[in-house]
């Protein structure tokens, strides 16, 4: 059973990390059914995988974003990234023992309502007002990056979505759906790695005690995460947030008659 697990928690980190649906939220949700308690040291150390999966699959993206910094002596797209990295990175940096040991991040009940609202604000997004036209990440303002940054920090809540809210708060400041995706992941990147190099050199007792639950899960979660990606940045080039907005919906109210029933 704990190897199943793995695997299928892999599966679930891989392919929700990317397409805003909460890849928290169903694995608090997964593990609650699973094991009966949510274990966030053993998500923040699966986060590697989706975090590798996101440097393949943008790595000439990545690659031209260093030429600009070194070559160019562009930083405009660096410091948006910075920028919106802050306000998660400083939250997660100094509260990140308080979110692992708060029953409240680790709630199917909190998963719910952040499901639910989250979705139906993806639902309505195209007839809220947007800001003026933006081009791409690089084009946006310093108080644009930010206020999108905010979004990113309320997504260390189960339920609401790392990619979800950023992509929400893109569209919000001017981006089209395909250009808020890219900056959302690009931006997610700094926030990954401090996630990993915090688990790494902090809790390495937890990774050797586990390391291949922890090895399977990776894995799975590197191979789902590059077709999820792939699969939304081809879909977001066409199609807005609403059908995930439907999904989050649908499934708290599933979850929801499960634990009245339960």
């Amino acid at each position: 059973m704990q190897w199943l697990e793995a695997f299928i928690l892999g599966l679930i980190q891989g392919l929700t990390e990317f397409i805003p649906i909460s890849s928290s939220g169903h694995l608090v949700i997964a593990q609650t059914f699973l094991s009966g308690a949510s274990d966030h040291l053993f998500l923040e150390f699966i986060n590697i995988g989706t975090m590798l999966a996101l440097f393949v699959f943008f790595r000439r993206r990545i690659w031209k974003i260093l030429q600009d910094i070194f070559v160019h002596r562009n930083f405009k797209l660096a410091r948006n990234i910075l920028l919106t990295s802050i306000p998660a990175g400083l939250v997660g940096f100094f509260l990140s023992d308080f979110i692992g040991s708060t029953a409240f991040f680790g709630s199917a009940v909190v998963v719910v309502f952040t499901l639910a609202i989250v979705g139906f604000i993806m639902v309505i997004l195209e007839k809220l007002p947007h800001a003026s036209s933006q081009k791409n990440g690089e084009a946006l303002s310093p108080i644009r990056a930010l206020v999108i940054g905010g979004a990113q920090m309320l997504a260390l809540i189960p339920g609401v979505s790392r990619s979800g809210s950023t992509i929400i708060a893109g569209r919000l400041a001017g981006l089209k759906p395909a250009e808020a995706a890219e900056y959302s992941f690009l931006a997610s990147l700094p926030i990954m790695l401090g996630v990993t190099v915090k688990v790494l050199l902090g809790d390495h007792e937890y990774l050797v005690a586990n390391f291949g639950t922890l090895l399977v899960s990776n894995i799975f979660a590197f191979i789902a995460g590059l077709i999820a990606v792939g699969f939304l940045m081809n879909y977001l080039a066409k199609h807005s947030l609403a059908v995930f907005g439907w999904y989050r919906i649908g499934l708290a109210v599933v979850l929801a008659t499960i634990l009245l029933v339960q």
